[in-house]
This record gives structure tokens, sequence and C-alpha cells, in this order.
């Protein structure tokens, strides 16, 4: 049983050339000591730039792995504070990046669902002022992952982080992200006639037209 360690919100609206097609981005996280309602598809006191790209029904929630965020520490050779991804949830004790799609977390009185694989963009290299870091996501095959919002409540940092179902298929978040090409239409194929919920099968299914 892993641990949320983090709610991030965003701190600063940013108004920069790199801040997507709207302008403004809430990617710049901060930590909040307070409970965070997760509802309508959103988390509570955050700020999304853009709604075509970011957040929704299957991006609600973007979740991401503090044993990830050491990694990046040492590969850079920098401290990285937690919401520093961009993420609402910072996770300690679960391999966020190797979750199944599909599984179900039990967070304090919410219940979400793993949805997806990050995709980064320029909105994050710019964020970081590092213009390679979409390719070094990418090679890094750390993506951490979307969540949609099952059973709406409230998060904590402390909160324990209950996996209370995971499908059979096996195809996690992190081989979602790493495979291109045929292989990835196969994933969305198989995931759209496995024993997923609707919502992973209706995103599959979309995914593979």
């Amino acid at each position: 049983m892993g641990r949320l360690l983090s709610v991030n919100v965003t701190a600063f609206v940013h108004e920069e050339p790199w801040a997507g097609e709207k302008g403004r981005s809430g990617i710049d996280k901060r930590s909040v000591d307070r409970p965070v309602n997760l509802a309508n598809n959103s988390v509570g006191g955050d700020f999304v730039g853009d709604t075509k790209v970011h957040g929704g029904y299957d991006k609600a929630v973007y979740s991401y792995a503090r044993e990830d965020a050491a990694w990046w520490e040492s590969e850079l050779g920098m401290s990285i504070a937690c919401g520093r991804f961009g993420e609402n949830l910072t996770t300690q004790g679960i391999d966020v990046s190797g979750a199944v799609i599909g599984e179900l977390w039990h967070i304090g009185s919410a219940i979400l669902e793993v949805a997806q694989p990050r995709t980064p963009c320029r909105v994050f290299a710019g964020f970081w002022d590092r213009p390679d870091l979409i390719k070094e996501f990418t090679d890094a095959g750390r993506p951490g992952a979307y969540l949609r919002i099952i059973q709406e409540g409230q998060v904590s940092a402390g909160d324990a982080i209950e996996i209370t179902y995971q499908p059979a298929h096996g195809i996690s978040v992190g081989k979602m992200f790493t495979a291109r090409g045929e292989d990835r239409f196969a994933m969305f194929e198989f995931l759209a006639k496995s024993d997923s919920s609707d919502p992973v099968k209706q995103w599959a299914t979309r995914m593979s037209i």
C-alpha cells in the first residue's frame, strides 16, 4: 500500500511564450497543507489553462511517483519539489508508471481510476527551461498517470493509497507510453475488448480509430 506524499495545486498562473495555445498555464503546482476536493472532473483550487489537452474526464488528476522524481534528481543533479512535474498527487510507495490501466485507487474518500500516461509537451519543457525535456522525458519512460475521478471525495497528504481493483489485461501506463506504431494500436484494440471498465474501453476505442 502506498501513500499520498503531497497534494499539489496551481500556485502561479504563468503567462509566457511557452504557456500553450491559450497563453496561460497552471503547470506550476505547489504542495498544500489542507484537504483538497476531487469533484466535477477537477482538482479543487487548481487551474487548467488549455482544457483541450489537459483536465476533463480522462485527465482529471495527474499523479507522479516520488521515486521517479528522485531518479530525475539523480540524473539531473538538482532538487525537484513535489508538484514540479505539474502533478496534483505526489505518491510514495506505489509504482505509478507501472500501474495497470483501469486500476482503481482508493485515496481518502475518493476513488480514482488509472486512465492513461502523460504525454510531455512544450509547456512542460518551457516551465523547466529545458529545450530537450520532451525527448528526455520520453526516453526515460517514467510518464506518471492521469486518473479519472470515479467517486468524488477529499484527499490529503498522508492518506493511504489502496489498490482496490486491478484488471487482468496487464497493460501498464509505462507500456502504453513506450509503445509505438502498430504495437500501440494493438494495445488500444486489446484494451477495447478486455476486462476493463466502460470508461477504459471507450477511451481505447476512440484511440484505436
